[in-house]
């Protein structure tokens, strides 16, 4: 045994590092105390004590004496120092031999010098230290073959090792070969092997060889049971996703992780989808391609795009009402009830909800009506579609076509487009999650085509009743049963509707309002609604009767009734200011202030003309707005023999007026008109209110019998107004729009309306209200008019 000796040595202290003897390492030191015990240990041996720091000393005044370091640390010889800006040493040192701190002893004047310095991580001054007991062998045979049995045990931990790191390997199999002591293998090991600081530290303080043996060991052991599982994890990892995936193989490894451990209880997201399909009412082959597509989207990326348009496409399946429907009601007289309370008119709608509520409760089925409204704005066909589905207890959806001029929107994108989504359709049924509501086609009409596609043409499988039980959406990619959809679609003219569409649905035509009609529904319902708006009472607010009259003619022209609505709530917010700033209980409105609340009155009634004139025809015209009264009127003028047609007049309109002049030349002898008069006279037809254009065939009797009584000089009845298509031979052909011809014929004073005889259905169709104070005359050809028109 060697005797052991005490010697003293500058000493660094280092942050999180332990040298062994024989590793050749650099550190830096940025201490004052630790660049004087450098230059000391450079002046004498150019040895120093280098040890590891357990921990940082506090920053304190108080605690600048002590200092908290390993009991063990390593000789070093100083091979290199290296000066760096900012007073740093970089020094490079190859360490010696292992020793053992004793006792520290203080430097006066390097205490002096550092006194500033608080809590140095260095804090250096010569130190005793010891040398531990070297290796002690006994040189016999038995000692010989545990070495070698304990250096068998190291190559086969250090192989298991390099299988799992091949970059230690080369170094480490030459070493030992060249190695001559146990000693010398053990501190190469573990200057080459990754491993903490601390374990360093721990081998560096093992005083035998066989603390050192036995610490190195149970180190290697343990970085080797580490590797085996984290190459378990990376394997298990590598089966399930593509290596170049790294946000994948981390979330996979956390995973995998987490399943070792016993966390990863909690349920995937294809479970839940799973769990949902069983809850799901839908058939077998729904079923299937939705856990297809589940199953697909397990082995997706979780972060891909793909990833997330599969959970879209899956969370839609889901949420599609596939045989989920609600109940109707089956109370006939509720649903009248409801309808009646809703609405005042629009008999035929109503009509027809109920015959199908009557066939669905006697059948317990049958396919549901697909119903075309048509009429002018704000007469109701959005509303009343509302209140059938309150009156059957369906659900209501509201699908808006005006300006659609994609095929998509109806029929939804292919999933392989970005951004793809379902069809309208299709989506309301998802927002309604039931497979029979009620579905509104607001505003069929305004729909238009593109390169896109035509969506009227999509339309087209979804109002079929044959063919809607298995509608096609590119997105959805499975057939959705529309057949118990009951359909309702609005529009304010059939003109813009194909008629392959059209010939799909049931139409019903919503007519204008009467002024009567007006004013029941301004009272029943209009005027309670905007006195509920505007936060009035009943007896806050009085209009009298003899006021709603003048309200509906005289403020308002319409074949609805919004711009009344509109007028209602501008009196409603003039009495609301007046009752709650001026302090009035109750405001009333009469005739006579009604200018207060509402001003200048804006129409004036077209009335008919005060007395019989020569040239001029009250004809009869339809609008998207209801009727109107046109007053026609030629003059003849020494001339050519041209017709001359003003007013905005449309190329059929133009067409009518020369068939009109062309048959009344071709009567002229029989009434005693000389052929030149034609040729040496001008005739100007106008239509006056110039700027609105006008158009279609239904004032062909007018006109011709306007160009007839200027041509003749016989006056027309003031009284009497008409309206009709007329042949060059001169017969009266039907005509459409009649109710609000006739309803514009009532306001203006007419007392005989002459009308194609071919409407007369549709004169017994109008109600008893609107005929009561005409005399209609049907006829047939032009002399039946002219006898009746001309004096």
């Amino acid at each position: 045994m060697r005797r052991i000796t005490k010697k003293k040595y500058p000493c660094v202290v280092v942050n999180n590092l332990a040298v062994l003897p024989g590793m050749v390492i650099h550190f830096d030191i940025n201490t004052a105390a630790g660049v004087i015990a450098v230059e000391r240990a450079m002046i004498k041996e150019r040895k120093l004590f280098a040890v590891a720091e357990r921990e940082c000393v506090a920053d304190d005044k108080a605690e600048a004496d002590k200092v908290d370091v390993f009991d063990c640390g390593c000789v070093c010889s100083i091979k290199q120092v290296v000066k760096l800006p900012g007073n740093i040493l970089r020094v490079l040192v190859e360490g010696e031999l292992r020793a053992k701190l004793i006792d520290i002893e203080k430097d006066e004047c390097l205490i002096a010098v550092t006194k500033e310095i608080a809590a140095v991580d260095d804090w250096y001054i010569g130190k005793t230290v010891a040398p531990v007991n070297p290796e002690i062998y006994a040189e016999n045979d038995e000692i010989k073959l545990q070495i070698m049995a304990k250096i068998n045990i190291l190559k086969e931990l250090l192989t298991a090792m390099i299988g799992y790191n091949p970059q230690i390997g080369k170094t480490l199999t030459k070493q030992f070969e060249e190695a001559q002591t146990l000693s010398e293998l053990l501190d190469f090991v573990a200057m080459n092997v990754p491993m903490h600081f601390i374990d360093r530290q721990r081998l560096l303080g093992s005083e035998t060889i066989e603390d050192r043996f036995m610490a190195l060991m149970t180190i290697l052991q343990r970085e080797v049971n580490v590797l085996d599982i984290k190459t378990n994890i990376a394997r298990q990892i590598k089966e399930r996703v593509d290596k170049n995936q790294r946000e994948y193989v981390l979330r996979e490894q956390l995973r995998v992780i987490k399943e070792e451990l016993g966390e990863g209880s909690t349920a995937t997201e294809e479970e839940k989808y799973k769990e949902q399909v069983s809850k799901l009412k839908a058939g077998k082959e729904i079923k299937e391609k939705i856990l297809k597509e589940i199953d697909r989207f397990s082995h997706l990326h979780d972060g891909s795009s793909e990833a997330e348009v599969s959970r879209g496409y899956i969370e839609t399946l889901l949420a599609m009402p596939w045989d989920r429907a609600s109940k109707d009601n089956r109370d006939i007289d509720r649903a009248q009830m409801i309808l009646d309370r809703d609405h005042y008119g629009l008999d035929k709608v109503k009509e027809r909800m109920l015959e199908f509520l009557a066939v669905r409760n006697l059948t317990k089925k049958g396919n549901s009506p697909i119903i075309c409204l048509v009429g002018p704005p704000g007469t109701g066909k959005t509303s009343i579609a509302k209140s059938v589905a309150a009156a059957l207890d369906k659900k209501y959806v509201r699908i808006c076509l005006g300006g659609v001029r994609d095929e998509a929107e109806i029929r939804g994108h292919r999933r392989t487009y970005v951004g793809a989504m379902p069809g309208r359709i299709a989506v309301g049924l998802k927002n309604c999650s039931v497979k029979n509501p009620l579905m509104l086609l607001d505003e069929i009409d305004k729909m238009s085509n593109d390169f896109k596609g035509d969506p009227s043409a999509a339309l087209l499988e979804v109002l079929d009743s044959e063919q809607n039980s298995r509608f096609s959406d590119h997105y959805i990619e499975l057939p959705i049963d529309l057949s118990e959809v009951l359909f309702i679609a609005t529009a304010n003219s059939l003109a813009g509707i194909p008629r392959p569409l059209l010939d799909r649905m049931e139409v019903i035509e919503v007519s204008s309002y009467t002024e009567n009609e007006k004013i029941h529904i301004a009272t029943e319902h209009l005027f309670p609604k905007q006195l509920k708006n505007h936060g009035l009472k009943e007896d806050q607010l009085i209009i009298a009767k003899t006021a709603w009259g003048d309200i509906v003619s005289g403020y308002t022209r319409e074949a609805g009734v919004r711009s009344l609505e509109r007028k209602i709530s501008a009196i409603c917010r003039k009495a609301a200011r007046m009752i709650y700033q001026d302090g009035k209980k109750t405001v009333r409105v009469n005739k006579g202030n009604l200018y207060d609340f509402l001003g200048v009155r804006k129409y004036e009634e077209d009335r008919k003309n005060e007395q019989d004139e020569v040239g001029i025809v009250r004809g009869l015209a339809w609008t998207s707005v209801g009727g109107d009264t046109l007053s026609i009127e030629v003059n003849v003028m020494p001339g050519k023999g041209e017709i001359l047609l003003t007013g905005q007049l449309g190329d059929v309109m133009k067409e009518s007026a020369r068939a009109g002049m062309s048959y009344i030349r071709s009567i002229a002898s029989k009434h005693r008109i000389r052929a030149e008069y034609f040729r040496k006279h001008d005739f100007h037809l106008h239509i006056p209110e110039g700027s609105v254009p006008k158009d279609g065939p239904s004032a062909g009797i007018t006109m011709a019998t306007a160009l007839y009584s200027a041509i003749t000089g016989k006056k027309v009845r003031a009284d009497v107004a008409m309206t009709g298509e007329i042949t060059l031979r001169g017969r009266v052909l039907p005509i459409g729009g009649l109710k609000e011809k006739i309803l514009a014929a009532k306001n203006a004073g007419i007392k005989k309306v002459l009308v194609p005889k071919k409407n007369v259905k549709d004169i017994e169709e109008l109600d008893a209200e609107i005929r009561q104070g005409l005399t209609i005359v049907f006829v047939e050809h032009m002399d039946e008019v002219l006898r009746h028109a001309v004096i």
